[in-house]
């Protein structure tokens, strides 16, 4: 079977690993254009399956779209398989897709058809889920609403953050793209249609949504914060100076009538009031510095009890 293997970030990497490593013959390997990065903008920085598939020896294209015609011609002359697309970043067009003998199928970061869209696992954190997993789906003109060949499922920790949770998922993906990947060769797929009525969304996280809002509950708060943990930090504004807070743990102090943000204790922990209880807080990140212990970043401050994060 001769696979196309469209991906970008570390996510893809156990996924296009695991196809290599079971002896499937990645014919190619798409990925997005090589990013500048540092003050000048002039380094730049290859995405990590580029690294990979690089190692692999394996053949590596970079449009800057994937429907460039230039791009096509040189799909349609490898007489692929099929595609197999882990976090890409691109879209794919109906004309790209039905190149392939089999299409594409896309391995999905959840329980389809549920959390469709751009950040499945930020979101599954964020609403507060128990269990999330992998679909492998067939790709068609839709958001994530083709059809599904095979799932994995996996529970979400109580304080499971944004990045640990995208460590097993992806390694989850890799398996069960492996599995489905088979279950194809054997000529034993068997496709399960979406449930559309029960489709929910998972946007792209802005800016605004990793802002925190004080009057909400604490353990909502706390979720927002893993959800966000490492990037793209969830965050608030101390005298108007933004900074990015981790490691939420919930406060057991009693009823407190300090207002939403307030910092109510430095010592021994880091403490501040939401609209419905308390959270202390482990790890900071000031503007245009480091992540550093909240132990550190006090020490550094004339005072903060009493005031108030907005």
């Amino acid at each position: 079977m001769k696979i196309a293997f469209f991906g970008t970030p570390d996510f893809a990497v156990p996924s296009l690993r695991a196809l290599v490593g079971e002896g499937f013959d990645v014919a190619l390997v798409v990925t997005r254009p090589d990013k500048p990065r540092g003050r000048t903008r002039s380094t730049m920085v290859p995405p990590a399956i580029k690294r990979v598939a690089l190692e692999e020896e394996l053949q590596v294209l970079q449009p800057a779209r994937p429907s460039d015609p230039e791009f096509l011609a040189q799909f349609k002359e490898i007489a692929l398989d099929i595609g197999v697309v882990v976090a890409y970043g691109h879209i794919l067009r109906p004309e790209l897709l039905q190149i392939p003998q089999h299409g594409f199928v896309n391995v999905h970061a959840s329980l389809l058809p549920a959390l469709r869209g751009a950040a499945p696992i930020q979101h599954a954190i964020l609403r507060g889920l128990t269990e999330t997993g992998i679909s492998i789906m067939r790709l068609e003109e839709g958001l994530d609403s083709g059809p599904v060949l095979h799932r994995a499922l996996t529970p979400i920790a109580e304080d499971e953050t944004f990045g640990e949770l995208s460590v097993r998922m992806a390694e989850l993906g890799a398996l069960a793209l492996v599995e489905a990947l088979g279950l194809i060769q054997m000529g034993e797929a068997e496709f399960e249609t979406q449930d559309h009525a029960q489709a929910t969304m998972a946007p792209k996280i802005t800016r605004d949504t990793a802002h925190i809002d004080w009057s909400g509950k604490a353990d909502s708060i706390a979720r927002l914060v893993r959800a966000m943990d490492p990037y793209p930090g969830a965050w608030t504004q101390l005298d108007g100076v933004p900074i990015k807070l981790f490691g939420p743990i919930g406060a057991d102090r009693p009823p407190s009538d300090a207002p939403p943000g307030e910092v109510i204790e430095t010592r021994p922990a880091f403490v501040v009031a939401t609209g419905q209880g308390a959270l202390q807080f482990l790890d900071v990140q000031p503007a245009g510095k480091r992540r550093m212990a909240a132990a550190d970043w006090l020490r550094g401050q004339e005072t903060t009890e009493c005031r108030r994060f907005e």
